[in-house]
């Protein structure tokens, strides 16, 4: 069975591009455009993988990823995004409940290192990125 992924980002194209690249890999994606969308198709879809932006409407990535943290707990590996990967945003990001941090936009090796994290069940922790 394809894993399945679920990428919330409120720029669209970025979104939709990333769901485009995980569905060439053999992925089945979504997309979706807010943190409150992003929850809810985490619960109807049952993702294995989730990736949120950190900075979007309606709720931010970080209040989504505790909401999805709390609903499904470590079923789900969650990758923040966003535009200013500082310090202290990765560090929010690990507190919030991510397993990993990326600054925008993600790269090949970005996706690589966090597809093998789930194909190969790593212990959650914050990426060093």
């Amino acid at each position: 069975m394809a894993k399945k992924a679920v990428v919330a980002d409120d720029n669209r194209d970025a979104a939709d591009s990333l769901v485009m690249l995980l569905d060439w890999l053999g992925y089945e994606a979504r997309a979706c455009y807010d943190g409150a969308q992003a929850v809810d198709l985490v619960k109807s879809f049952k993702p294995d993988l989730v990736i949120l932006d950190i900075n979007m409407p309606v709720m931010d990535g970080y209040e989504a990823a505790k909401t999805i943290r709390r609903a499904e707990g470590d079923r789900v590996l969650l990758a923040a995004i966003t535009a200013a990967p500082d310090w202290e945003t990765q560090v929010k990001a690990g507190e919030v409940g991510f397993d990993a941090h990326f600054g925008k936009p993600m790269d090949g090796r970005d996706i690589e290192a966090l597809l093998y994290r789930l194909h190969k069940g790593a212990e959650h922790a914050p990426s060093d990125n």
